[in-house]
């Protein structure tokens, strides 16, 4: 078998996350950060990964809009930026908002394609998965109220789970998601809209849950590592 591999390592270019909030009508300075990563890998299009993740962000601020609810708490919709060589996004964010993470009250990440969505992963004390059971009861009527303590929810995130801020994240029926992820073949074609509104259902009841959620969600230590 004979390989030829053509990668090549470009210079940097600047680039930028792109952030939108909906403003908090009682705590507009507390922010629950929607999200998910611009880039792709550029054999494909980045359909799975990550155009449905920035999409079903999108998409939550809009029902939002749509159904005219008004979140208590700011809710902040970022595309990030350079997720997949180097996270220069995130960091870039951590860096601005380091002095400023006791106001950020949660993370959601969309980040493992477009399938099914099951329930919601969740980084943070044991409190916080207790305290979503109501919402859980919720997305089980759409077959989506699972609720899996993990000590990872997204990499564009992770600054804020080391800042110890509670994160989120849809779990995805992933099946069929390493077949295409950093291939040729991630393209929209793959993606069904029927599951992809459902994850937005699922991002969207959780923010907005947040949003309103009557009592502070207790905080993890901070990772110093």
């Amino acid at each position: 078998m004979k390989l030829i591999l053509t990668p090549q390592q470009l210079p940097d270019v600047e680039s930028y996350n792109v952030i939108g909030n909906i403003k908090g009508s009682e705590h507009p300075e507390q922010v629950i950060i929607v999200s998910g990563h611009l880039d792709s890998w550029d054999l494909g299009t980045g359909a799975i990964d990550d155009g449905a993740g920035v999409a079903v962000s999108m998409e939550a601020a809009n029902l939002i809009q749509k159904l005219h609810l008004k979140p208590k708490r700011t809710i902040r919709v970022i595309a990030w930026m350079n997720e997949e060589n180097g996270s220069a996004g995130s960091k870039q964010y951590a860096k601005d908002h380091e002095k400023d993470w006791a106001n950020h009250f949660a993370a959601m990440e969309t980040d493992g394609g477009a399938g099914h969505p099951l329930g919601l992963n969740i980084k943070g004390k044991r409190e916080v998965k207790t305290m979503f059971t109501p919402v859980a009861a919720v997305l089980q009527e759409s077959g989506a109220g699972m609720l899996v303590a993990v000590e990872h929810c997204g990499a564009d995130i992770e600054p804020l789970e080391d800042a110890g801020v509670p994160a989120f994240a849809p779990i995805q029926d992933s099946r069929f998601y390493f077949n295409y992820h950093h291939t040729a073949a991630d393209t929209l074609d793959k993606i069904v809209p029927k599951e992809l509104a459902e994850n937005s259902a699922v991002v969207v009841v959780a923010a907005y849950a947040l949003a309103n959620s009557e009592q502070p969600l207790p905080r993890s230590e901070p990772d110093r590592h």
